[in-house]
């Protein structure tokens, strides 16, 4: 007798329909993740910063500390070694800079005065704004409600010393961090590279991890090198313009210089006041300015472009809004950490395939590098990258 029983109904399956919310629920998932993570970096600022900072400044110093271990030294001596020479740095620093910030802090309160006087030429078109402003304000909703009373706040010096206070505990945060990430070396790349399942997967690691050492390295290097030249020349410029106390001058122009773009457009503004209320005749108190202007346009729009040209390939619009975000996220130290922020994320962007394309939407024009985007052997194999914009 034939079995009567029915053949079981086969339902074909489409395999491309749920992957699409797949990968549609990963990017959103991936952006929620990346709110989160950028909301508390601004939330524990004060833990987060001293911490990433230590490790770029490790990764710029590792050629450094290899040197002194290929002389012999001892690891726990090479990284003190480092350590103490960073603090060397800022105590000279801060006792050569001491008696010219005395005399600019002492001399403050005549600023004022002395800005108003030399630009008193200025004062009648400012009235005349500040009436026609005043009349648009009364015209306003609102203008008869009684004032609110302004409540006294703390005093400059409380404030100075706040900021002193708060810059003390990063700074001590920062070189305790970095003394033992450059102890513990290679110890958190070869943990990385046991737990990782595949020879490509460990290879690749390696890779990035070298690469991102080796262009901040010769990044931060580079820059700092060039910073200082910029310093030496700011400081023969005060001197020969008359604004005084070139090693102030020097020194404010190599801090700055390490923020791009808000750092020389503050600078061209102090070396206008400091001009202004310094120099005679006012035709001559706006020439420290200029000659600011130009050396920050020789070094920045030129030198350096040219020095890391075959090595960065980010593009200047990312790297403004970066420094801009980032800012506002951690203040000046966050400003000079966007650059190098943004070159580690596009060197791992290019050795990962899936984020490939967001490394290429990171990058510059390739007529705005001396060297190739891809390597010809490799075909869309990205080349190895990053560091200033040009």
């Amino acid at each position: 007798m034939p079995d009567s029983t029915p053949p079981p109904i086969e339902i074909e399956t489409d395999t491309a329909g749920p992957d699409a919310p797949v990968e549609l629920r990963t990017v959103f998932l991936g952006g929620l993740l990346l709110l989160a993570m950028l909301a508390a970096c601004y939330v524990a600022a004060e833990i987060v910063l001293p911490i990433v900072l230590a490790f770029v400044l490790g990764a710029m110093f590792q050629p450094v500390l290899r040197f002194l271990l290929r002389i012999r030294v001892p690891r726990m001596l090479a990284a003190l070694t480092i350590v103490l020479s960073l603090v060397s740095l800022f105590v000279i620093g801060a006792l050569l800079l001491s008696g010219p910030v005395a005399q600019l802090i002492a001399e403050a309160p005549k600023t004022l005065p002395r800005l108003q006087e030399r630009l008193n030429f200025l004062s009648a078109p400012l009235k005349s704004i500040g009436k026609a402003l005043e009349h648009v304000q009364s015209l306003g909703p609102g203008s008869d409600q009684q004032q609110p009373v302004a409540v006294q706040g703390p005093t400059l010096p409380e404030k100075v010393l706040q900021q002193v206070r708060v810059v003390g505990e990063g700074a001590f945060a920062t070189l305790l961090v970095l003394f033992f990430v450059l102890i513990a070396g290679d110890q958190f790349l070869r943990r990385l590279v046991e737990i990782l399942p595949g020879f490509k997967e460990k290879r690749k690691a390696v890779d990035i991890s070298q690469q991102i050492e080796q262009d901040i390295s010769i990044y931060l290097a580079t820059i700092t090198v060039m910073n200082a030249l910029v310093g030496v020349a700011t400081a023969c410029m005060a001197w020969l313009t008359g604004l005084g106390s070139p090693i102030l001058w020097g020194t404010a122009a190599f801090l700055l210089n390490f923020v791009p773009i808000l750092g020389p457009t503050a600078g061209v503004i102090i070396f206008l006041v400091a001009g202004i209320v310094t120099i005679e005749p006012l035709w001559a108190a706006f020439l420290p300015a200029l000659l600011y202007f130009l050396i920050h346009c020789a070094e920045g729009e030129t030198i350096t472009p040219m020095l890391l040209a075959a090595r960065f390939t980010v593009n200047p619009v990312l790297v403004t809004i970066g420094v801009i975000f980032w800012y506002w996220m951690w203040g000046v130290a966050g400003a000079i950490l966007a650059t190098p922020m943004l070159a580690i994320l596009k060197i791992i962007c290019d050795r990962i395939e899936l984020l490939q394309p967001f490394g290429h939407f990171i990058g510059g024009e390739p007529a705005m590098t001396l060297g190739p985007l891809h390597d010809k052997d490799e075909g869309s194999k990205p080349a190895r990258s990053p560091t200033k914009p040009a």
